[in-house]
């Protein structure tokens, strides 16, 4: 890693680690007395590891002059590593918060081990662990290759993927500790939120100064969507976590948002991120490594390009359909929800592409699994953005709202559409990066990928059922007018559903350490003697055909 550095490079490095342990230092001194320092403490330690990391190649030999004819993709390959042990790690505690529904004594009388702080560790392990690594890794990988330009220099993806991740940490952390803003996607405080944006601008300041070096003269519709996907969650986390701390010295801060201005902002973010992260970015990965693996070009080009600026204009203003029923404005609920139902235009536009891609390599679909995995995630999309369409209609929200049906429609688009599409790429990108011809073991795959279409069909078929039930028992009254059962009679209907969500939880979790064991035995394995063809820069590709 540090070899890979330029000795300026390295010296940058270095100062960078130096004062992050000097903030963390700051902060554990400002912070006495206030769960911050615990904060403070552990950033101190992070820097002083980084630190110790650099110091031990500082003045190792400088980089060959060659690494400028083939792409940098040490990061990318740090990045997969990481994405894959958030998973497992973050999912393990999503199942431990499903189990918690049905056996509330799992919290082992433990304050940090409860269902509100263990949640978001969950969420946001998933989300910004799992996924914000993969989307890192694979957009680094994507806009080398469709600009045919190595990235600008070896220290800002570094500086990217090992910032981000002590973001998460600090996440992660904050919510055992009880330090939360109680946002939902956006807990973490202050101190965390600003270190984010600066590590965000440098991810976006590299993608475009890549993109500013291609050597072909189209940009490629992958890297729109990943273009979007960075530039978007940017103005979101910034605008959604202005906030007040009560003092330099503690982790508490309070939004400058009040009342239901503060609500529409944060459903405003909360929606697009889903839009933005979780659809954008994921779309960015289908788009690249789905015809690169079903061999076949894009169904239709200019479909994609269309389905861009469809989500782009419309997820924009689909937010506040979370808000029915609430003292936002009615016309806005309205206007949220009219989006949202036109949303459904551009989304089956991009499943749809994804699908006819495959015709004329069906035969590849049955016997690949990790072209399967591709697939089901281009209709686990479908069905999700058709769902959260039909949710977002007033009358259906009436019943949806604040039942489990809502938790089914997030797991279908988090397990059957994030989930898989990332399984699908790192399967297609991990031999190719570390220069094996296939995976490890191929009947791995098939058994994660059956694993992870149970697990989550059992998820959100057990959601789905619940979630109406309860929508019912909740509006169901008796002659007299009154309420014909209790809250508890519902939470006691739901008991075998809860069950069952805590199984299909456990199947994709197994199926998820399955990969992440044939990735890293995969990984290990002798590197194949072939090189790849034509996996380099355009000036490096060049060189070697006039020679």
């Amino acid at each position: 890693m540090i070899l890979t550095l330029t000795e300026a490079e390295r010296q940058i490095a270095l100062g960078i680690s130096v004062a992050v342990a000097l903030g963390g230092l700051v902060l554990a001194a400002a912070g006495t007395q206030d769960t911050m320092e615990v904060h403070g403490w552990l950033i101190l330690v992070f820097g002083a590891i980084c630190a110790v990391v650099v110091i031990r190649d500082l003045w190792g030999p400088e980089p060959p002059r060659s690494r400028l004819e083939s792409y940098y993709d040490e990061p990318i390959k740090a990045g997969i590593i990481a994405s894959m042990a958030w998973a497992v790690v973050a999912m393990f505690v999503g199942v431990w918060v499903a189990a918690l529904l049905a056996f509330p004594d799992l919290t082992f009388d433990g304050a940090w081990a409860s269902f509100g702080r263990l949640r978001p560790v969950h969420t946001s392990g998933v989300i910004f662990g799992f996924g914000g690594n993969a989307l890192i890794a694979t957009s680094l990988h994507v806009v080398q290759r469709t600009s045919r330009a190595r990235l600008p220099d070896q220290l800002s993806p570094w500086f990217v993927l090992v910032g981000y991740n002590l973001f998460c940490i600090l996440a992660a952390s904050g919510y055992l500790l009880g330090v939360t803003q109680s946002k939902e996607y956006a807990e973490a405080e202050w101190y965390a939120d600003i270190w984010l944006v600066i590590v965000w601008v440098t991810y976006f300041v590299l993608y475009i100064r890549t993109l500013a070096r291609r050597k072909e003269p189209h940009i490629y519709v992958a890297n729109w969507y990943f273009m979007a996907f960075i530039l978007v969650v940017a103005i979101l986390h910034i605008i959604n976590n202005l906030a007040v701390p009560v003092s330099l010295g503690h982790a508490k801060s309070y939004t400058i948002w009040s009342g239901v201005q503060d609500a529409m902002v944060q459903w405003w973010y909360g929606h697009n991120a889903v839009a933005f992260f979780l659809t954008a970015g994921f779309l960015g990965m289908l788009y690249y490594y789905l015809p690169i693996r079903a061999q076949r070009p894009i169904f239709s080009y200019r479909l994609s390009i269309l389905s861009f600026w469809g989500i782009t204009f419309f997820y924009m203003w689909a937010g506040s359909h979370h808000l029915h029923y609430t003292a936002l404005p009615h016309w806005v609920q309205t206007l949220g929800m009219t989006f949202s139902v036109m949303l459904l235009v551009p989304s089956w536009a991009s499943a749809g592409n994804a699908l006819l891609t495959l015709n004329g390599a069906w035969h590849r679909v049955r016997d690949d699994a990790t072209l399967r995995f591709m697939m089901v995630a281009a209709v686990f999309y479908g069905i999700s953005t058709f769902e959260g369409s039909f949710l977002a209609i007033r009358p259906v929200n009436s019943l949806s709202h604040y039942t489990d049906w809502t938790v089914g429609h997030v797991h279908a688009g988090a397990l059957g559409w994030v989930a898989l599409i990332t399984f699908g790429s790192f399967y297609t990108l991990v031999p190719s990066l570390w220069k094996r011809e296939t995976m490890y073991s191929p009947a791995l795959v098939e058994w994660h990928f059956w694993l992870s279409l149970a697990g989550t069909l059992i998820y959100i078929f057990a959601m789905w059922n619940s979630g109406i039930i309860q929508g019912l028992m909740w509006r169901t009254y008796t002659e007299e007018g009154t309420l014909a059962y209790s809250f508890l009679d519902s939470l006691r209907a739901m008991y075998p559903y809860y069950i069952s969500r805590t199984l299909g939880g456990l199947l994709f979790l197994i199926g998820a350490a399955i990969g992440a064991y044939n990735m890293w035995r995969t990984i290990r394995a002798a590197p194949s003697s072939a090189p790849v063809e034509g996996d380099v820069p355009l000036n490096a590709a060049t060189a070697v055909a006039r020679g």
